[in-house]
């Protein structure tokens, strides 16, 4: 376990500077550039209200910060596991001609996904203002979802970078299951109308939607169902040691399928 500390001390500037370019990459070319991690969301909040809402005669007036809490978490997981997945191939070039500890590439994946989600989480504050959300002690809360969604995508991500490199095609699985995981994250729509059609184990088993849930719970002043806290906080540790135990085996054969 020292031997693991004293290399991540001895790459932690290569790390930043791994992050630094995953964050400027991704804007590359914007004229707005990081700005965008503030107005996606809301553009996005916006459509889904409209969609979601006003068609289908939600009145709810913090509808809209509920449909931003789901989507911000779930865009920063999808995000942060794509980019894991490519991370090794990406930085193929740099893995053939120099020694760097793998694991960095998709730690930075997931580390610069994560700066912009916090920052994107700025966009809340104006929103549930105006919304009439009111803060309260609950929101203490927030930083336990916070880290829940970070060490799930970097568990989750580990195995998918793992994978990524022996079989290309995962890219577009994950693509699929993606898509799947967002309509049992309770998004756009409250987990009563589920629950109550005798489905409310896909809820239940959802990682990311009991993170989304324990988020949510700060946000809107109440208390957190520690059952889903606790299993998502299980769910993610034993991810996280999968992938990064797969990552140690495989590694060493990285270099003949780059």
């Amino acid at each position: 376990m020292k031997e693991y500390v004293n290399t991540f001390m001895r790459y932690r500037f290569l790390l930043g500077e791994l992050v630094k370019k995953g964050i400027k990459l991704k804007y590359r070319r914007s004229y707005l550039g990081i700005i965008w991690s503030l107005l996606e969301p809301l553009l996005t909040m916006i459509v889904l209200t409209i969609v979601f809402g006003t068609l289908f005669g939600n009145k709810d007036r913090t509808f809209p910060v509920y449909i931003l809490t789901g989507r911000l978490l779930y865009t920063f997981y999808s995000s942060a596991t794509k980019a894991a997945l490519k991370s090794v191939r990406a930085n193929s070039a740099m893995i053939k001609k120099v020694y760097v500890p793998k694991y960095l590439y998709p730690l930075s994946s997931v580390l610069f996904n994560y700066v912009i989600f916090l920052i994107s989480l700025i966009v809340l504050v104006p929103v549930g203002a105006v919304l009439g959300v009111e803060p309260t002690l609950y929101m203490l809360q927030i930083p336990i979802a916070l880290i829940l969604v970070f060490l799930l995508s970097y568990g989750c991500g580990m195995i998918l970078a793992t994978i990524g490199v022996f079989f290309r095609d995962m890219e577009y699985l994950w693509s699929v299951a993606l898509m799947l995981i967002m309509y049992t994250c309770a998004i756009f729509y409250y987990p009563s109308r589920l629950l109550k059609s005798g489905f409310s184990w896909i809820l239940k088993y959802n990682p990311l939607y009991c993170t989304i849930d324990v988020f949510r719970s700060g946000m809107f002043g109440e208390p957190m169902n520690l059952h889903y806290a606790a299993y998502a906080l299980l769910f993610s540790l034993v991810t996280i040691a999968i992938g990064m135990f797969c990552f140690k085996k495989k590694q060493d054969e990285f270099i003949l399928y780059i």
